[in-house]
């Protein structure tokens, strides 16, 4: 059992275009918003970046978290369907190993979903706050060669931020994918936790660190303390849920 099969299975399954569609529109949320409303955030002087993520990550985290979701559904959906998953457990192979594996290509799925997003906010930063009195050239001054070269700096961070906080909620979707046979229940807690998530008060740490609720932090405007305990946590959170799937996987087999 190796990745190649795990994408052999996904394969006409639609799964990585509808990933991919849902990252297109994801990207668009930012140009639309400063296509629309501009003049609310050109005259700002704090840093670009945290204009546009303050101003649309959420919902771009949020269309994240579904395609996630959605994805980890379809994935176990093709396990249970025709009961492939009980002729998996007659291989040398074991079931954790193959949640493993979809973790790791659901994963890498989504680090191309979230490098397309920061494109999209490199593009938008330089259009909208490029300009000679932008807030662009007053955050990174200097020539402009090395002013794109801190932004392309602080994206490929915001980036890896980005995707380890959203790993806990790819992790935790595949845990309970796997553990419904039916679709569609493990969609619909998914999508209760995901609006769940929306109500808690980030204010508090010990709610904000909800597994649905990690996505909608930034690390623009953020404290380095702040990011490194919400790094912590996300490791925290895959190490507890990974060991889960397998308790679990192995509970069921003594059961079965």
């Amino acid at each position: 059992m190796n990745i190649a099969l795990e994408y052999k299975k996904i394969k006409r399954t639609g799964i990585i275009p509808g990933c991919l569609a849902g990252g297109l529109l994801a990207v668009l949320i930012p140009v639309l918003e400063l296509t629309v409303r501009s003049e609310q955030y050109i005259g700002l002087m704090q840093p670009p970046l945290q204009t546009i993520f303050q101003a649309d990550w959420q919902m771009m985290s949020m269309l994240n978290m579904l395609i996630v979701i959605t994805a980890a559904c379809m994935m176990y959906h093709t396990e249970y369907a025709d009961n492939a998953i009980q002729r998996v457990t007659t291989l040398p192979v074991k079931e954790e190993g193959v949640y493993f594996l979809k973790a790791l290509l659901l994963s890498g799925m989504c680090a191309v979903i979230l490098a397309m997003e920061m494109i999209s906010v490199s593009m938008c930063t330089l259009h909208w706050f490029g300009g000679e009195d932008g807030a662009f050239t007053a955050y990174y001054g200097g020539p402009l060669h090395e002013a794109c070269l801190e932004l392309i700096q602080d994206l490929l961070w915001n980036l890896g931020y980005c995707f380890c906080m959203l790993l806990p909620v790819i992790f935790l979707s595949l845990l309970i994918a796997s553990a419904c046979r039916n679709m569609w229940i493990s969609l619909g807690v998914d999508v209760v936790c995901v609006f769940m998530a929306t109500m808690i008060p980030v204010k508090y740490f010990a709610l904000a660190i909800f597994p649905f609720a990690m996505p909608f932090q930034i690390s623009e405007g953020a404290g380095t303390g702040q990011t490194v305990r919400f790094l912590a946590a996300g490791l925290i959170e895959v190490l507890v849920i990974g060991a889960a799937e397998i308790l679990f996987l192995r509970v069921r087999r003594s059961l079965a």
